[in-house]
């Protein structure tokens, strides 16, 4: 059986994450040591539209997230 995959942008790149993944693991995918920093809160991460999404947000077919300063992309709910 063949692992079923999602299409995210990170910073406007094609990312492929596992189905059920979060934005935590696409930043990861896109390049591990971004993944390192949002991870570590030293790097922020918006959607499309501009406002702060959290790490363990799961990801949709299509998502965009953007990497951003830690300052810019401070959620409430951030882990």
């Amino acid at each position: 059986m063949t692992e079923q995959t999602v299409t995210v942008f990170v910073n406007a790149r094609v990312v492929q994450v596992p189905a059920g993944a979060t934005a935590l693991d696409a930043v990861r995918a896109f390049d591990a040591s971004e993944g390192e920093a949002y991870a570590a809160g030293t790097r922020g991460v918006t959607d499309s539209r501009g406002l702060p999404i959290a790490a363990a947000t799961p990801v949709h077919g299509g998502a965009i997230f953007r990497l951003v300063s830690a300052r810019a992309g401070r959620t409430e709910d951030a882990e």
